[in-house]
């Protein structure tokens, strides 16, 4: 009896000094004990709880064209993102709170307004956030990590060098199409990928620098122009 209590005390003392991720340790490995949907509102939690992230996106139309942008947020107030069109010119933003700026390249420029820009575009161009719109290409800090639709469970993998598992989910309602998660299966179940495949568009997004230091300022206010006084 002595030896199996002492047997006993040593496995539990190695899973914790393991911090209790190796498996074999505690309830064992969460992505083969907890289901598809239980496994994708833990990584929607985890998403929700982080202090900021870079999220890295390229979305293709079916008829051709790519946009690809970077965004580092605090997934609150304060963001920074950069937008590449596959038809011509980029977009910078800076969101701080209730204020943007926007730095258009001048190719971006040309699009709005045909002949209007000569020489290098450096301004950035101050307006309030709330006045952004769905299709002007700028971004929200805030992001939803919420689950939808039943999820299944498919193979297992590595996104990044980090092992995760595949879940799938149809949308059913709304634009439809299929929605893949790579969530990941060895410490925090951060969100590594998503991938979303339907018949206007694909979309290919991804996660990374989860709670890393933000370093995000306004512009120099020799390149800002007020957009609301200009207009005055």
């Amino acid at each position: 009896m002595r030896t199996r209590t002492t047997t006993a005390a040593t496995a539990v003392l190695s899973c914790l000094l393991a911090g209790a991720l190796t498996a074999g340790c505690g309830a064992g490995d969460a992505a083969e004990t907890k289901s598809a949907d239980e496994l994708l509102d833990d990584a929607n939690a985890t998403m929700r709880a982080l202090e900021s992230v870079r999220i890295d996106s390229t979305s293709t139309a079916a008829k051709g064209g790519t946009v690809t942008s970077r965004l580092v947020t605090d997934l609150d107030s304060r963001c920074s993102a950069r937008t590449v069109f596959s038809e011509g010119g980029s977009l910078e933003q800076i969101r701080m709170g209730e204020t943007d700026y926007v730095r258009p390249d001048r190719a971006r420029l040309e699009k709005w307004k045909p002949g209007g820009v000569t020489g290098e575009q450096r301004m950035w161009i101050k307006v309030p956030a709330d006045s952004a719109r769905a299709d002007d290409g700028l971004s929200s800090c805030t992001r939803p990590f919420t689950s939808f639709g039943k999820a299944k469970k498919g193979k297992s993998g590595s996104v990044a060098g980090r092992p995760a598992v595949e879940l799938t989910v149809t949308d059913d309602g709304g634009a439809g199409g299929t929605y893949t998660f790579h969530v990941a299966t060895e410490g925090e179940p951060h969100l590594l990928k998503v991938v979303y495949e339907g018949a206007d568009y694909e979309t290919t997004t991804s996660f990374t620098a989860f709670d890393e230091p933000l370093d995000i300022k306004a512009p120099d206010p020799a390149e800002v122009v007020d957009a609301e006084a200009a207009t005055r």
